[in-house]
């Protein structure tokens, strides 16, 4: 099954709000190898003007994987997962992410394309505060690959 391209602007619910946690900012920043001081002391994060614990760069892909399934388990637009690869993945800051945020994911589908036999499946995720502010924007391409 091709991936439908009607799709194209639809978005999605937002998500639950996702409490960012000091700890797991820590864990996340151990387990990629982020060694900045501001990714695991608070004061060395508020020696640089944060409030908390500064999240690494790519650390939104933790909460916005919610606001994914949601496209990508979508039955209406065809993606088989089991033959899903990821593709690219971008980010563009308002500000950081720092432990406190309380945060809600809301994705839409910027594009689908055919190539190959292969479906790419564009999406961007917006990630602000409960509140409203934005905070990062997320863009992830996907590759649904062809039947062999």
């Amino acid at each position: 099954m091709s991936l439908d391209p009607s799709f194209v602007g639809r978005s999605y619910p937002p998500t639950a709000p996702y409490q960012v946690g000091r700890e797991k900012i820590r864990e996340f920043a151990t387990a990629i190898g982020a060694t900045d001081a501001a990714h695991h002391d608070p004061a060395a994060a508020r020696a640089l003007g944060h409030p908390d614990v500064v999240a690494p760069p790519t650390f939104p892909q933790v909460l916005t994987m919610a606001a994914t399934a949601q496209i990508v388990e979508d039955p209406a637009l065809g993606v088989d997962y089991r033959r899903v690869v990821h593709g690219d993945q971008r980010f563009a800051y308002t500000r950081p992410v720092v432990a406190g945020d309380e945060l809600v994911c809301v994705s839409t589908i910027d594009e689908v394309t055919t190539r190959g036999g292969h479906g790419f499946l564009t999406t961007r995720t917006e990630v602000a505060t409960v509140a409203g502010e934005p905070v990062v924007t997320v863009w992830s391409k996907i590759v649904v690959r062809g039947e062999a």
